[in-house]
């Protein structure tokens, strides 16, 4: 429970500022694509320190990284509410995206080392997801607190909420076994592995397809149904509850699958959804029934973030010792397939509107699927063992 929170308050600090950037721009005096710079700086940061971060802090307790980075974290949104300037906002949001780059992927790599083998997928499903609640709640809670109490109070909420998480993950998080420790060189000589490097370049292609719809929502939604604004915060909670739901299921999939089959069938209902969203957006003609959408929605959700948790212990088992180092060069890679969604995805919708972005996000994951079986075909994943069971003592 500990570890999930921690997922959780982190999205919801990531994604919470979308909500609340008008408050912040009118409240700062500055424009709103300049405060919209605030998710930038914090998405760049964290997927070019996560890395960094990881090899730098690889000796560190991981209780006692997990515990003092959500303490320094809580610390750092508290002090948010007393920033009255943007460059003072800009510095402690740096900061906390610091801090977010530590804790994330320690929090993937202990949930995975404190599982037994045979249930490693549904152990790293349960935290990220997590991150995939954050990002339905993060938006709209920030959207109405912004209004109702002020920007600086979201922050305050995130604040007390990590305080919680440093309570449970103190109280709740075992003591984990001392490991030979490896060193730097040895850890980034593990990072270089081919089939490291290949895991997180099916997380950035992936990221990509699967985040661009979703990062384009409101003009998909438009140009597919005719809807207004309103049903477009309808869009998203579907699909933030079936990203929820999905990596659940991503990581019971990996647990009675393999990693393997499980990302490669995942990756296909990702496409194929996309390719649906993109046949009803032709065919339509702009007139379709939202709850068709919401129907395609649900699948693509789910299977998007189902890709999570089999792609994490993938590079768990790929990179052997340097295990967390591992997870956060894929998380950035996350963050990376991000960036390259929104630019991607801009271009596309310049030129063909909603449907355009479903056509490229589509187009970008037929190669990922192409990429990940290679991938999967020329390093296989080992399919975990049940732990063997000690029996009884004899009375």
């Amino acid at each position: 429970m500990g570890l999930l929170l921690t997922t959780f308050v982190i999205g919801t600090d990531d994604f919470i500022i979308a909500g609340i950037l008008p408050n912040i721009a009118s409240d700062l005096k500055v424009s709103e694509a300049v405060a919209g710079q605030l998710v930038t700086v914090f998405s760049i940061t964290f997927a070019v320190a996560a890395p960094v971060m990881a090899v730098a802090t690889a000796r560190v307790p991981r209780r006692i990284l997990i515990v003092g980075g959500l303490t320094v974290f809580a610390v750092v949104n508290f002090a948010t509410v007393f920033a009255t300037s943007y460059p003072v906002l800009m510095a402690l949001r740096t900061v906390a995206a610091l801090v977010a780059a530590t804790v994330s992927p320690a929090a993937f790599a202990v949930a995975g080392a404190l599982a037994p083998p045979e249930r490693i997928g549904r152990a790293i499903g349960t935290v990220a997801s997590g991150l995939t609640v954050s990002l339905v709640v993060g938006v709209l809670a920030g959207a109405w607190l912004g209004s109702t109490f002020g920007w600086q109070v979201t922050f305050v909420c995130v604040g007390a909420l990590t305080c919680l998480g440093v309570v449970l993950t103190a109280t709740t998080l075992p003591r984990l076994p001392q490991l030979p420790v490896v060193g730097v060189q040895a850890r980034l000589v593990l990072l270089r592995r081919p089939a490291v490097l290949m895991c997180v370049l099916g997380t950035v292609i992936g990221a990509c397809s699967g985040l661009m719809p979703y990062t384009f929502i409101a003009p998909v939604t438009h140009d597919l149904t005719g809807l207004g604004d309103s049903w477009v915060t309808v869009a998203i909670v579907v699909d933030g509850i079936a990203g929820a739901v999905g990596t659940f299921i991503g990581g019971r999939l990996n647990d009675r699958w393999g990693t393997d089959r499980a990302l490669i069938s995942l990756l296909g209902a990702v496409l194929l959804s996309t390719l649906a969203m993109v046949a009803v957006g032709i065919v339509s003609g702009g007139s379709a029934p939202f709850w068709l959408l919401c129907l395609l929605l649900i699948v693509w959700g789910m299977a998007g973030w189902a890709y999570n948790p089999p792609m994490n212990a993938r590079a768990l088992q790929m990179a052997g010792a340097a295990g967390t180092e591992a997870v956060a060069l894929n998380t950035s890679g996350l963050y990376v397939g991000i960036a390259l969604a929104g630019m991607i995805g801009g271009g596309a919708l310049s030129g063909g509107g909603g449907t355009g972005v479903l056509i490229a996000a589509a187009a970008v994951g037929l190669i990922n699927i192409l990429f990940m079986s290679v991938a999967v075909r020329r390093y296989p994943a080992r399919r975990p063992e049940p732990a063997p069971r000690v029996p009884a003592a004899a009375p």
